[in-house]
């Protein structure tokens, strides 16, 4: 269909979109009697701490650690209490040093870097593709002989290239940390991710696929991973049989942190784990729907999908020719009543992407030494310069890119009507 200027709702046409716009809450917005009956169990027991309580009742956390871990097909599974505490336990876990590199994707939420920092590691910065994942030949460009880890993000919903990064690992002797945090339940090749690396790390933040308000999984194959995994998140040790008693083998006791998740967002957690095959296929529907009407459209292109069953299909991310005309796309669609977005603006901070992280581009710490960056344990932190240009081809991507979040509440109809904007909006403005 050919539309003309005055069809666009930003300049006095009729809408495409007449439905309210969903907050994207994913599992949040599900919230029903699952979740308030496994919580009433827990305070109707008055067991608000998984290791003990004024009777005994059955642990909401450790249920969820085993059913996370028999969904991921992995041995073992912990509950903490964010991902940003999943991945300081899992990069301490695979035994991380002050001085060690951690290559970590441009384009994540600024907690994957400042957890690398957290665990006295020195960040390194890696491109992403056209999928927005990390570029597997620029993470190869980037390791060092003090290279220790890569730390690939599944952002937005898709699944890094798996197969190529545990290559990369295997070829350099290196640990991988994964950070599945906005992808959870999805997969590559079939498997789930999670399970690829030594350590997965995933979200439970209200923003996320399925939430406890704040929380973190971390699942291992390795059994000693594992106990270090617990021994970091539990200072106080009740994890261990006898919590007093000698350690059973070298390294199983050492100086850690609290990162215990409390019964009550174990609780939640578990109710809502029960809901997230079904939140992650209706956002795959909701995402097919969309982009099977508006495919072919002339000058409109789409982030690359590794693995098209894998993708949580949290977002639909389209790029645009060139930048300068973003803007005026993003307003003619939100004109429309669809609420889109630009991803990349040098002026507006968002905390997603590398060029906008102050904090590292600054090596701001608390301490006037400002380890790791600069210690006698981390001579190449001061080396390892941050630029604001340093990562090109992701800025490029990112301020080409128009977003538009799929909340799995939206109706076949809303898909349509989100559809009818685009091609609305391409058809004048491409």
């Amino acid at each position: 269909m050919d539309y003309k200027k005055s069809d666009l709702a930003i300049n006095g046409g009729p809408k495409a979109k007449t439905t309210p716009n969903i907050p994207m809450f994913p599992g949040g917005l599900e919230i029903g009697e699952e979740e308030k009956r496994e919580v009433m169990e827990v305070l109707d027991a008055k067991w608000l701490f998984r290791y003990y309580g004024p009777k005994e009742f059955p642990s909401k956390v450790k249920k969820l650690e085993e059913a996370y871990a028999e969904y991921l097909g992995v041995k073992h599974c912990l509950a903490v209490n964010s991902c940003t505490s999943a991945l300081i336990t899992g990069l301490n876990a695979v035994g991380i040093e002050p001085g060690d590199e951690v290559i970590v994707s441009s384009y994540t939420f600024f907690a994957s870097v400042a957890s690398v920092v957290a665990a006295k590691a020195v960040p390194v910065i890696a491109e992403v593709d056209k999928s927005l994942t990390m570029d597997i030949e620029d993470v190869e460009k980037k390791i060092t002989s003090r290279t220790k880890v890569i730390l690939p993000v599944h952002m937005r919903g898709m699944p890094v290239r798996m197969d190529k990064i545990m290559e990369l690992a295997k070829n350099h002797d290196l640990k991988v940390v994964e950070d599945v945090a906005q992808s959870n339940g999805g997969s590559y090749r079939g498997k789930k991710l999670g399970s690829f690396g030594d350590v997965g790390c995933f979200s439970l933040q209200f923003h996320k696929v399925v939430t406890s308000g704040e929380g973190g999984i971390i699942s291992t194959d390795n059994d000693l991973l594992y106990t270090r995994a617990q021994a970091y998140h539990d200072v106080a040790a009740c994890w261990r049989k006898d919590r007093f008693a000698p350690p059973e083998f070298e390294g199983e006791i050492f100086f850690g942190v609290n990162f215990r998740m409390s019964e009550l967002c174990g609780a939640v957690a578990l109710a809502q784990f029960g809901k997230l095959d079904n939140i992650v296929k209706a956002m795959q529907r909701n995402k097919r729907l969309i982009k099977e009407k508006i495919k072919g459209i002339r000058g409109l292109d789409f982030r690359e999908v590794t693995d098209e069953e894998g993708d949580v299909a949290v977002c639909l991310i389209m790029y645009l020719p060139e930048s300068a005309i973003v803007e005026g796309f993003t307003k003619a669609l939100n004109a429309e009543g669809v609420e889109a977005g630009g991803i990349y603006n040098k002026g507006v901070p968002d905390w997603h992407i590398y060029a906008h992280w102050k904090m590292l581009m600054e090596k701001l710490m608390p301490s006037k030494r400002g380890c790791p960056f600069n210690c006698p344990l981390s001579p190449n932190g001061s080396e390892i310069q941050y630029t604001e240009d340093m990562c090109p081809n992701t800025l490029d991507w990112l301020e080409r890119s128009v977003h538009i979040d799929i909340p799995p509440q939206m109706t076949e109809n809303e898909c349509e009507q989100i559809a009818t904007a685009i091609e609305k909006v391409s058809g004048v403005l491409l």
